[in-house]
């Protein structure tokens, strides 16, 4: 009679609880039980463990052995747990030293061969693992990803004789190392777009001060080739806000590039996607579109074509920052923090407001065509603007003044938020009421302006406090301590669908 233990790692969310995997071995019937609310791939790994220790030449125990993964309440799910199982049978049954196996933690899947398999979410293992201070014992495949944590010691195996290997001091597994990460560079730059200055002058405040923006035009002006330019005006992550954003993608089964890891994320997801693939879902719930964004910027093109309910479950994160999922057997928290960026067609046809006459829609079809964007929905956007079509001979020329590069818009945008930081720790889209009646404050001239703003829009208590932080932003900008009453107003401009619904 034997008993081993062996840490691993399981999953909630973008967590990674502490699973402790308790191996007992006796005498009677042979026999392989696994306990611990496993769910059918944790059951199947009973196959994989026995012929990954059969192939790697070494006995399989003949007896009762019970497998405990706790804790008990905490589902488990995938074959993450199979290295930790063969190595708690091969040292309760006394084929490897246990007395060691508390300094490490253990990862991954096991082939039939022995060999070990890449598993999803090595990166948030690897956060926890530092914290605890143990080894963490990991494939091959997954150590790359794993690596961009620093402070971690990782053992990446190829396969379960070289991890016995190790832990018999046979033969030690070589630490991976930090990688090299060559920096990341963008393909496209706001330079590559002619005019369209007070558009390009819009993503920078939206950029600095990390507020929603919701672009209007007629096809071909340029909003999503616009959009697509917003990362290369976003300052770096910090290394905390690039493991959070990492952790995401590594939970999602997506690749993760690791040359790419402090970049923030841009997503665009087609209108036809469904409420679970924006918002996350599944029985075992995973991260959506939204969380993938997380930190970065989420774009959603042709914004009206998209699901109404699609739509109406941005309006919580768009707030709290997270969604949570609930399911009936588990629920998961993920953080959902991101910069909604969308563009729309002024109407149905698209051509309202265009030079070439084209567009023929009574006012009840476009009235019809924008009541599809809810109008709590459209009140979280702090900032509304045109896009219209670039004249001929800027479209052929440039513009006479000269196209301003993402290099250059990007060390403004840096500047203001560093401003911003200092000021209170987070973007000024990010600030509380609190912090608005704070750090907002107003001449008596200003005052008035937005008074009468609020009025004559019908505007609501949310885009009250949304106005002023974007003024507050465009100030940051300007380099100025106070809001001026030029920088409220243009705040105020930005708000063009309030106007044309008053």
């Amino acid at each position: 009679m034997a008993l081993a233990v062996v840490y691993s790692r399981g999953r909630s969310g973008i967590a990674a609880p502490l699973v402790t995997v308790e191996v007992h071995v006796s005498s009677g019937l042979p026999a392989l039980n696994i306990v611990g609310l496993p769910e059918t791939a944790v059951k199947e790994s009973k196959d994989r463990v026995r012929g990954a220790i059969l192939n790697s030449r070494f006995e399989f125990p003949v007896g009762r052995i019970t497998v405990n993964l706790a804790p008990a309440d905490l589902p488990k799910e995938g074959g993450r747990f199979d290295l930790a199982i063969a190595l708690g049978i091969l040292a309760a049954s006394g084929q490897i030293p246990k007395n060691q196996l508390h300094e490490y933690e253990c990862i991954g899947e096991l082939a039939l061969g022995g060999e070990l398999r890449r598993i999803p979410g090595a990166l948030p293992v690897a956060i926890h693992t530092r914290d605890a201070r143990r080894q963490l014992i990991l494939p091959v495949d997954s150590a790359t990803e794993a690596a961009l944590i620093g402070d971690v010691q990782l053992l990446p195996a190829r396969n379960l004789l070289e991890v016995c290997a190790h832990l018999t001091g046979r033969q030690a597994i070589s630490a991976a190392a930090e990688p090299l990460l060559p920096p990341a560079d963008f393909e496209i730059d706001f330079a590559d777009v002619h005019g369209q200055f007070h558009v390009k002058r819009a993503l920078e405040i939206a950029a600095a001060g990390g507020h929603n923006l919701l672009m209007l035009g007629p096809p071909g002006t340029g909003k999503s080739m616009l959009a697509a330019r917003l990362p290369t005006i976003l300052p770096v992550l910090s290394e905390q806000q690039a493991q959070e954003t990492a952790a995401i993608v590594s939970i999602s089964e997506q690749s993760l590039d690791p040359s790419r890891w402090r970049l923030p994320p841009f997503r665009a997801p087609h209108h036809t996607a469904s409420a679970a693939a924006l918002v996350g879902g599944g029985s075992n719930p995973k991260p959506g579109e939204i969380s993938l964004s997380h930190n970065g910027a989420l774009f959603l093109d042709e914004l009206p074509e998209f699901d109404r309910k699609v739509l109406e479950v941005l309006r919580e994160p768009l707030e709290t920052g997270h969604i949570t999922i609930s399911r009936a057997n588990r629920q998961a928290d993920f953080p959902a923090s991101f910069q909604l960026i969308a563009a729309m067609n002024p109407c149905p046809c698209g051509y309202l407001g265009d030079t070439s006459g084209r567009c023929h829609c009574t006012s009840e079809q476009i009235s019809r065509y924008r009541a599809r964007i809810s109008g709590p929905l459209l009140d979280r956007i702090d900032m509304h603007l045109e896009v219209p079509r670039v004249p001929l001979d800027v479209l052929r020329r440039g513009s006479s003044q000269g196209e301003e590069s993402s290099a250059c818009i990007r060390k403004r945008v840096i500047a203001a938020r560093q401003i911003a930081q200092h000021r209170h720790g987070k973007t000024n889209a990010a600030m509380s009421a609190n912090e608005v009646k704070k750090f907002c404050p107003l001449t008596e001239p200003s005052h008035q302006l937005l008074e009468q703003a609020m009025e004559k829009f019908g505007l609501s208590n949310r885009a009250y406090h949304r106005i002023l932080k974007l003024a507050r932003t465009i100030a940051d900008l300007a380099d100025s301590e106070h809001i001026q009453i030029n920088h409220l107003s243009e705040a105020i401009g930005y708000r063009k669908l309030d106007r044309t619904k008053a």
